[in-house]
């Protein structure tokens, strides 16, 4: 009796491969277009009187961001990084990510809207977002 394995098979070969390739796209890619997980990187710290944010945004300009903070406790970031112009060569890979994005982060609590401070320097983003009155601590006296 003659076995056959299916794996042998050069079809069922040839649907392996471009499935594992098909994965391998996916896997890179993952449901961000930038394929790098969620862009910009970000990180988010607290202290006594404001949160403060970080993003880092490699090749953008000033003019390619919007910040907002809506419902006083919502912190949406807004771009577009533009792909460089490649004349009269042949493009070997492409890691970078280019196009629209937007993050959306919900802040642990209330800041005020009308102080927040944001800076854009060496391509990164420095946000600071006061506490909000009603979210920051406040003693009270206990009466015998």
């Amino acid at each position: 009796m003659f076995f056959t394995r299916w794996t042998m098979n050069p079809v069922w070969r040839s649907l392996n491969e471009m499935q594992h390739e098909v994965n391998r796209v996916f896997d890179r890619w993952g449901h961000h277009p930038f394929g790098m997980g969620e862009f910009p990187a970000i990180n988010l710290w607290e202290d006594e009187d404001a949160l403060h944010l970080e993003a880092e945004l490699p090749g953008l300009q000033l003019e390619d961001l919007e910040i907002f903070v809506t419902g006083h406790n919502q912190f949406t970031l807004k771009g577009e990084r533009k792909a460089p112009a490649v004349e009269k060569a042949m493009q070997h890979r492409q890691e970078r990510g280019f196009g629209k994005f937007t993050r959306t982060l919900t802040l642990p609590y209330a800041v005020d809207e009308n102080a927040v401070e944001a800076r854009f320097e060496n391509g990164v983003l420095k946000v600071r977002l006061p506490k909000h009155e009603a979210a920051k601590p406040r003693k009270i006296e206990i009466k015998a």
